[in-house]
């Protein structure tokens, strides 16, 4: 039900009340007014015609009679005169009151009181009889409950036509407000209500406007926030393509290095040693000089091939790679005491095992180059449904600005381990010093 019909009705309920109520009051007071004007009628021509009938009673029926019909019509009265024999020598005539109507018989019985007859006996044995007749006093009654019925009705109709008006009118906007909802739900959000005249309509008016910009910022929000993520991933899945071609191109270099220019760093070399073994002096000494200088160049350039891509992780495994990544470290720095606990899960795939050892290469590079450590430790284990890769030193800590943009090395491991589903961490030790984390899921490993 829609509200105007619902206050409407509401309107006519209580109008229908109100006339009721009056109706109900205006029957009570007719039949009051009935009542004390037929015990008041009664009273008076009870009294009246008792004295009547004792002046009468020995001038004889004939007597009395002739004064009833010079008396006339008494009002709310019949009088009634019956000889000795029955006959009925007089009656009271008609009242030409409101002559030929009548109230209805439903309306009579309700406003009719108790009444009883009267009667006064004469010497010669006739009766003068008193009845009460209060049909004109309920046709009144009657009549101004009709002019109350007629007027109430114009007056309803008046209410009733203004209610509707005004109710018309304060409910006018509601339909647009309906509407304006409407269409936000199907997706104008920029849809915007005018000002409304009424107070609660305008307060409802500012109300939905600024709800609908609060929905639209909300949505235009989440489109941006979308729209940024959708190019947040595209640039991970373009990171991720550039950083497979770049393995791929670091494993064709160390290839190449190893299988090409190894060779031929060794044919240099050997060259220069039999030179130096057949030629003059000076020229011995120059090919031993060449010989040496292709020496650092190859120990130089197997010590480049690991950096570029670790070789020996396809063929020899992740756990031989690791070892080896840390005693060549060692070697280098054998102040530095470096140990390795490692116990690998079996099946670790190719992307998992580069890198766990990326991460043990970064963390163990870094700890050597800037921490100044007595102490590297390094553990790769199977932890619970997870492969864990720590890295910790007794350095001096990270820096204050190791954070700073321009340091991609440590990003470039997180995406490398958030890729696999993983977690990364980078932080300083509680006892000095620092701790690299990184946990990879062993179902992605």
């Amino acid at each position: 039900m829609k509200l105007r019909t619902h206050l409407n009705l509401i309107v006519a309920g209580l109008s229908a009340v109100l006339i009721g109520t009056l109706v109900y009051l205006q029957i009570d007071n007719a039949r009051r007014s009935v009542r004390e004007e037929i015990a008041a009628a009664n009273v008076v021509a009870s009294q009246l015609l008792g004295r009547i009938a004792w002046v009468y009673t020995n001038a004889g029926a004939e007597a009395l009679r002739h004064f009833l019909n010079q008396l006339g019509r008494v009002r709310a009265n019949e009088i009634t005169l019956r000889a000795a024999n029955g006959e009925v020598l007089y009656r009271s005539p008609p009242s030409t009151y409101k002559a030929g109507r009548e109230a209805p018989e439903w309306f009579a019985r309700l406003l009719m009181p108790p009444t009883r007859p009267q009667s006064f006996a004469l010497a010669d044995g006739a009766q003068l009889i008193l009845e009460a007749n209060p049909s004109r006093a309920i046709l009144d009654g009657w009549d101004d409950l009709l002019r109350l019925l007629a007027a109430g009705g114009i007056a309803l109709a008046l209410v009733h036509a203004i209610a509707f008006w005004s109710i018309a009118r304060a409910l006018r906007p509601f339909p647009q407000i309906a509407a304006a909802l409407r269409r936000i739900e199907l997706g104008d959000l920029a849809y915007r209500l005018p000002a409304y005249a009424g107070e609660e309509a305008r307060t409802i008016g500012a109300a939905f406007n600024k709800m609908a910009c609060a929905v639209q910022d909300k949505v235009a929000a989440e489109r941006a926030a979308r729209d940024a993520e959708q190019r947040l991933q595209e640039r991970r899945e373009l990171a991720r393509a550039i950083e497979q071609r770049l393995e791929e191109e670091r494993r064709l270099i160390a290839h190449e290095l190893h299988d090409e220019f190894g060779q031929s760093v060794t044919a240099i070399r050997s060259l220069a040693r039999a030179i130096e073994q057949s030629a003059e002096p000076r020229a011995a000494e120059a090919a031993r000089l060449i010989a040496d200088e292709a020496a650092r160049l190859y120990d130089a350039m197997h010590g480049l091939i690991p950096r570029l891509a670790p070789l020996t992780l396809d063929s020899l495994g992740l756990a031989a790679t690791l070892e080896t990544l840390v005693s060549d470290w060692q070697r280098r720095h054998p102040a530095v005491r470096l140990l390795l606990h490692q116990s690998l899960p079996d099946g670790l795939g190719a992307s998992a095992a580069l890198t766990v050892y990326r991460v043990v290469q970064e963390g163990l590079i870094n700890a050597l180059r800037h921490a100044k450590p007595n102490r590297v430790e390094i553990t790769v284990r199977a932890d619970g449904a997870r492969l864990a890769v720590t890295v910790e030193d007794d350095g001096v800590g990270l820096p204050g600005d190791w954070a700073r943009a321009g340091r991609f090395g440590l990003r470039g491991l997180r995406e490398r381990v958030q890729q696999l589903g993983g977690t990364f961490e980078v932080g300083n030790r509680a006892a000095g010093g620092v701790r690299l984390a990184a946990a990879i899921p062993l179902e992605a490993a």
